[in-house]
């Protein structure tokens, strides 16, 4: 499952975020957003869990949560809209 992060504090990283997630399970893999001119974070990112169940537990545990005096916002990621589906 691919999971939306937002509201992150600008100084986490990928480490930082496959660290906070793998205590629910195994992540196959973390990104930050970057600004791609300046490299800044963007301030969100997407987890990618391959079992289900568990990205569904943390959604749950950490929507809403404290990480780095930031209120997360977790959700499951709505796919991409490309330029013809809108």
């Amino acid at each position: 499952m691919n999971i939306y992060v937002g509201n992150l504090d600008y100084k986490v990283d990928e480490n930082d975020l496959k660290e906070v997630f793998q205590e629910f399970g195994t992540v196959e893999s973390s990104k930050v957003i970057t600004d791609k001119f300046s490299g800044r974070s963007k301030g969100f990112g997407f987890v990618i869990m391959e079992d289900d169940e568990q990205a569904k537990n943390a959604i749950e545990e950490l929507n809403g949560a404290s990480y780095e005096d930031r209120v997360m916002k977790v959700n499951e990621a709505k796919p991409k809209k490309d330029n013809f589906n809108r």
